[in-house]
C-alpha cells in the first residue's frame, strides 16, 4: 500500500490532496489496485490530469487491473518488461471546472528495460469520461517517458540504504468538454510537455518517492489553464 501528497499549482489557484494506493497481487504477473482520495483543497478549473503519484488534480476513486504480459530476464539484474493497465473511476465531486463529470474508463500500455544501474520505460495511455446530464468531460490521450540512474555507492544489498534518481517527461492532449446540442467546430486540442526530477529510495519493506514537473510546452485552447508545477511525495510499503 501507499500514501502519497501532490499538489498541483496553476497562474490562478494550487489544489492539495492526499491519495492512497492498494495493491493485491493475484499471481506474480497479475495484480489489482485501488486508489481513494481525500481531497484537502479543489481547483476550480483544474487542468486535464490523471490521478497517479505524478498526475495529481482530480477526486477519482480508481479500482485498475495490471497484466504484465511480457517479461525477459536476458541478464543479471536485467530484464525487459511490458505491462498493460485497464481501470475504471468514480468522481468525488458532481462538476469539474463548471462541467458536469461522469464515471470514465482508463487503459494504458507501458515498455520499459530495468538493471541495477539504468532504467528507461515508455508508457501511453487514454482516459474516457462518460456522459452526465447533457455534458460530457474531455478525453484526455498522453504519454509519458522515464530514465532512471542508480549511482555506484547504492549497489549495496541491504540494510544499505538504496536511492535512484529519474528524470521524467509527459506529454497531454485534452479534448474539449462537450455539451448536448451544440456542435464542437473544431478538433483542436491543447498540448502539454512536462518534464522534471523525480527521486526513489528503497529501504527493506519501506520505499520513499517524490519529484516535481514542470511545463516546457503549453499550446492551449482558449478556454485552457496554465499550469506552473506540479509536486508529490509517496510513501509504500509492502506486506
Amino acid at each position: 500500500m501507499s500514501a502519497a501528497g501532490m499538489s498541483i499549482a496553476t497562474e490562478d489557484d494550487a489544489s492539495y490532496m492526499l491519495r492512497y494506493t492498494f495493491f493485491y497481487g493475484i499471481t506474480e504477473d497479475l495484480q489489482v489496485t485501488l486508489t481513494t482520495p481525500t481531497v484537502i483543497e479543489r481547483l476550480e478549473n483544474a487542468p486535464r490530469t490523471r490521478g497517479n503519484s505524478m498526475m495529481p488534480s482530480n477526486g477519482d476513486i480508481e479500482a485498475a487491473l495490471w497484466y504484465r504480459f511480457f517479461s525477459n530476464a536476458f541478464g543479471v539484474g536485467k530484464r525487459f518488461e511490458s505491462t498493460a493497465i485497464l481501470g475504471v473511476s468514480a468522481p468525488t465531486e458532481d462538476v469539474r471546472g463548471q462541467v458536469n463529470v461522469g464515471n470514465s474508463i482508463h487503459g494504458a500500455i507501458s515498455t520499459g528495460y530495468a538493471s541495477r544501474t539504468w532504467y528507461a520505460w515508455l508508457g501511453g495511455g487514454y482516459q474516457y469520461y462518460f456522459e452526465k446530464d447533457n455534458q460530457q468531460l474531455g478525453d484526455l490521450p498522453y504519454a509519458s517517458m522515464v530514465i532512471g540512474y542508480r549511482p555506484d555507492v547504492f549497489m549495496g544489498d541491504y540494510p544499505k540504504p538504496d536511492w535512484r534518481v529519474f528524470i521524467e517527461s509527459l506529454v497531454e492532449f485534452p479534448g474539449d468538454n462537450k455539451y448536448t446540442g451544440q456542435q464542437n467546430f473544431t478538433d483542436e486540442r491543447s498540448k502539454k510537455v512536462l518534464v522534471g526530477p523525480s527521486f526513489l529510495g528503497l529501504y527493506g519493506a519501506w520505499g520513499i518517492s517524490f519529484g516535481a514537473l514542470f511545463p516546457v510546452v503549453q499550446d492551449l485552447t482558449p478556454k485552457a489553464i496554465k499550469e506552473n508545477y506540479r509536486v508529490s511525495i509517496n510513501l509504500s510499503y509492502w506486506l
